[in-house]
C-alpha cells in the first residue's frame, strides 16, 4: 500500500492547512536522444476536492498514480484536518486559491497537473485565469462553467446540515437516501467507503461530516439566476491536455454545457460515464483509463 505523509502549510490569516503527500518514485523523463533524462521532472500532480469533501475523496486513485508520480490532495480550509476559518465570508473559490497558492510556494512547485472534482474543477479553471503557465494538464470531474439550478439547489438542501449517526452503517445508509439516484444500484461497502471518505467521528463517539458547517453560509447565498461568466476561465485552459469527466445522471454538468465546452476549447477531451451522476468517484474504469490518456501528455 502505497505510503503518504500527512504535512501542513499555512494560509496568509494564519490558518494551519493540512495535505496528503504521495511522494512516488519522481521519475525523470528520458531525453530526445533516448538515452538519458531530462533535466525537468514530471510535474506533481494535485488533486482538489469538492464542496463538502476532502483530501479522503482521491485515496484510491492517489495510491494509483503515486508510484510513478507525486501526488498532492490539499484538505481546503475548514475541510478534515485543516483549520476552520474565523470568517464564514472566507470559504469561496477565491480563498481557497489563494490559499493554494501559498501551498505551491513552500513546496516550490512551479507546474502541476490539476485533478478538480466539482468545486475543485471550478478552482482549476480559476486558477488558468491567474497563472495559465503553471497548469500542465487538467481533470475537470463533473463541473463546467455553467451550473444546472437542479443540482445547485440539491447540494442547498443538504449542504451545513450537521447531522450525526451512531454507526458507519447508519451513516453509509443516510449517504445513499440522499446521493443513491448518483450512484444506483451500489451495494453497502460503496457506500460505507463513501462515509468514511466523507465522515469522521466526533469527540462524543458520533460520525459526523468532516467539514464546518458554516461553509454553508456562502454557498447558501449562491444565485443560480445570477451566475457570473466563467467561459473565460474554461478558455484559458487552451494549449495544455484537458479532459472532462461527467457522470451521464449529473444533476449540475449537463450534455449541452459540455458540448459547448468542447465546441470552445477544441482538442479537449470528454468522458460521459453511464448510470454515474454528480459526481463520478474517479474510482470507475473508464475514468482511470482516460486519466492515464491524459498523464502520457504530459511532457
Amino acid at each position: 500500500m502505497t505510503v503518504f505523509e500527512d504535512r501542513f502549510w499555512s494560509s496568509r490569516d494564519g490558518l494551519k492547512l493540512h495535505f496528503r503527500d504521495y511522494p512516488g518514485s519522481l521519475p525523470d523523463r528520458a531525453g530526445p536522444d533516448g538515452e538519458g533524462p531530462e533535466q525537468a521532472q514530471l510535474p506533481p500532480i494535485v488533486c482538489l476536492h469538492g464542496l463538502t469533501r476532502n483530501a479522503r475523496d482521491f485515496d484510491v486513485l492517489a495510491e494509483r498514480l503515486s508510484p510513478g508520480w507525486r501526488v498532492i490532495c490539499p484538505d481546503m480550509r475548514g475541510r478534515g484536518d485543516s483549520e476552520y476559518a474565523r470568517d464564514s465570508a472566507s470559504y469561496n473559490p477565491v480563498q481557497y486559491g489563494e490559499d493554494l497558492l501559498e501551498l505551491l510556494a513552500q513546496e516550490k512547485i512551479d507546474r502541476f497537473v490539476a485533478i478538480g472534482t466539482s468545486l475543485g474543477g471550478l478552482m482549476t479553471m480559476g486558477l488558468a485565469t491567474m497563472m495559465p503557465d503553471r497548469i500542465a494538464a487538467a481533470v475537470i470531474n463533473d463541473v463546467g462553467p455553467f451550473l444546472e439550478p437542479e443540482g445547485v439547489e440539491r447540494i442547498k438542501d443538504y449542504v451545513g446540515q450537521g447531522r450525526s449517526y451512531p454507526t458507519w452503517v447508519h451513516a453509509a445508509r443516510a449517504i445513499e437516501s440522499s446521493q443513491g439516484d448518483a450512484h444506483p444500484g451500489q451495494p453497502l461497502d460503496f457506500w460505507i467507503g463513501r462515509a468514511k471518505r466523507l465522515m469522521t467521528v466526533s469527540n462524543a463517539g458520533r460520525v459526523v461530516f468532516d467539514y464546518d458547517m458554516k461553509i454553508a453560509e456562502p454557498f447558501l447565498g449562491y444565485d443560480v439566476d445570477d451566475q457570473p461568466d466563467l467561459w473565460p476561465a474554461w478558455e484559458a485552459l487552451a494549449g495544455r491536455p484537458v479532459l472532462v469527466l461527467r457522470g451521464a445522471l449529473s444533476d449540475l454538468l449537463s450534455a449541452a454545457t459540455l458540448e459547448k465546452m468542447l465546441r470552445r476549447l477544441p482538442g479537449a477531451e470528454a468522458v460521459t460515464l453511464d448510470n454515474v451522476g454528480h459526481a463520478p468517484t474517479l474510482d470507475e474504469p473508464e475514468s482511470v483509463a482516460a486519466i492515464e490518456r491524459l498523464l502520457a501528455q504530459v511532457a
